[in-house]
């Protein structure tokens, strides 16, 4: 039974994490709070080195880890200064752990979930396919939102790549940004997109409901508690009506 959810937010980002915390104290029986970045309320001295060991080095390589000074260096500096971060994939379950052992002793209750929002790129090694796969969310405890896996974990659509390909057949480069943004409008989430905050609820949503509940994912796509592969999905499940699928509606409705 989870009684208390604590949010912690993520301050170089545009996620406003105390209305997600609204949203999610209307659908849920536990007590919802909101604290400051969890780098800053549960640092601890390991934390750089951590952070180093979970970085993802190659994309078709399991091993991870740079424990090189310079690496450890730039860890502190980024913990200090997170503006300064970014470019970099972290193996999630490494950082859930990290995470999960800064937590004093008096929170670790198993009636209490914690879930850092990250201005970082998390992921997930695939055994299926040998290859690591940014994510949304790792769920367990604590449970990892990363803001940044909302614009990049899910493939944008195939106007996206298409546009991208024309262009570079056009002018022998990489399109701007900008430019791809423009010709497939609205499709996927970019970074700093104003929807971000709403699209989070969802996620956050899952895993308060896993822990409760043992189901890591809804199939049915037209639910906020559902998995999508693609940002046409994310925008489906999390921006449209209705909000849930007849089953977890009957939970989870305001």
């Amino acid at each position: 039974m989870i009684e208390r959810v604590t949010l912690y937010r993520a301050p170089t980002t545009v996620a406003d994490v105390d209305s997600v915390a609204r949203w999610l104290a209307d659908r849920i029986e536990a007590t919802v709070d909101v604290r400051d970045r969890f780098l800053e309320v549960h640092r601890s001295d390991d934390l750089p080195e951590r952070f180093a060991d979970a970085r993802v080095l190659d994309p078709y390589d399991r091993e991870t880890g740079n424990a090189m000074l310079g690496i450890v260096r730039y860890e502190e500096r980024v913990l200090d200064d997170p503006e300064r971060g970014g470019g970099v994939l972290y193996d999630g379950l490494a950082v859930q752990r990290a995470l999960g052992a800064a937590i004093p002793d008096d929170e670790r209750s198993s009636d209490h979930l914690h879930v850092p929002i990250l201005d970082r790129a998390v992921g997930t090694w695939g055994d299926h396919d040998g290859r690591w796969h940014k994510r949304v969310n790792v769920l367990g405890r604590p449970a990892i939102v990363s803001v940044p896996g909302l614009y990049e974990a899910p493939a944008k659509p195939e106007s996206y790549y298409k546009e991208k390909q024309k262009h570079a057949l056009l002018s022998g480069d990489a399109p701007p940004r900008e430019v791809l943004e423009n010709e497939v409008d609205g499709a996927f989430l970019v970074g700093d997109d104003p929807r971000t905050t709403d699209c989070l609820k969802g996620y956050v949503l899952q895993a308060y409901h896993y822990l409760v509940t043992g189901q890591a994912f809804c199939e049915n796509p037209d639910c906020r508690l559902s998995n999508p592969h693609r940002q046409e999905g994310v925008i489906r499940a999390q921006l449209r009506e209705p909000e849930f699928c007849d089953e977890h509606a009957e939970r989870y409705e305001a």
